[in-house]
């Protein structure tokens, strides 16, 4: 029996040691663990900006239904043999593509340059020139193609939208269903175009300070990205090898298994 327990405890240990590659450790899950430490951080008067090629929702409406409905579409045309009759069809929003020159091309108004200007901005370009012709106008800008991309290491990677021009680098992790306990908090890349050439910034979701990075705040087509902690790198390069493993673990047992078998016969014997 003493020669089957030696034989018999390598192989359990041989075992374990092999389901012991499987385990992981989690990492920190916490946002902005420091933040205690902190007062009061400003917020700053951040704005999106319009750019070239986004796509522009604007709605003109006043008291007077048809002296602001020249300025959202052209009015549809019906006509028969006896009449032509003129009606006026306004939109939720007229939508304006700008152009690689910046610009748009409103009724009434003509051609405006746009780019660089915020909402609010061109709000109240386009409400100046409109009051001149309409009693009391309300004038609302929204950009339509308002989308970020959120990759690696979150529940539900993807292209997410939103009407809320404040949008997060945590409201884009909330959007795609948080980080996972593999995501690098302390490591967020976000690629962001801005004239014409493409910029990075690598985000620490563990300190509070980073609510004041220029990049937290996301603009139109920003990419974020979740580097995998070194946990995942390895527990990836395990389940390449995972059958390989498990394979030679559950051979070491059998072949264990049969000599512990073997010896048992000889000594009856």
């Amino acid at each position: 029996m003493k020669l089957v327990k030696i034989i018999a405890l390598p192989c359990i240990a041989l075992a374990l040691g092999g389901l012991a590659s499987c385990r992981s450790s989690q990492e920190t899950l916490a946002y902005f663990a420091d933040v205690e430490k902190i007062e009061s951080m400003p917020v700053g008067d951040y704005q999106i900006k319009i750019e070239p090629n986004d796509e522009l929702g604007i709605l003109v409406t006043s008291d007077n239904p048809e002296a602001t409905a020249q300025f959202n579409i052209a009015p549809a045309v019906s006509q028969s043999p006896m009449t032509v009759q003129t009606t006026y069809q306004v939109p939720e929003y007229s939508r304006y593509v700008v152009d690689s020159k910046g610009n748009i091309d409103f009724p009434k108004l003509g051609r405006i340059h746009v780019a660089g200007l915020t909402l609010e901005q061109l709000r109240d370009k386009i409400l100046a020139d409109v009051s001149k012709e309409a009693p009391n106008p309300i004038v609302r800008v929204n950009i339509l193609n308002y989308f970020v991309y959120v990759a690696g290491e979150v529940a539900e990677p993807g292209k997410y939208q939103s009407d809320n021009q404040r949008f997060t680098v945590i409201d884009a992790l909330s959007s795609a269903g948080d980080m996972t306990v593999y995501g690098r908090r302390d490591n967020v890349l976000v690629v962001r175009e801005e004239n014409g050439k493409r910029v990075t910034a690598r985000l620490d979701l563990n300190k509070a300070e980073t609510m004041t990075s220029p990049f937290f705040y996301l603009k139109q087509n920003d990419y974020v990205y979740v580097e995998p902690t070194s946990t995942r790198k390895d527990n990836a390069e395990y389940n390449t090898n995972n059958s390989y493993k498990l394979s030679v673990v559950s051979t070491i047992v059998s072949g264990c298994s049969v000599i512990a078998s073997l010896v048992i016969a000889l000594t009856r014997k």
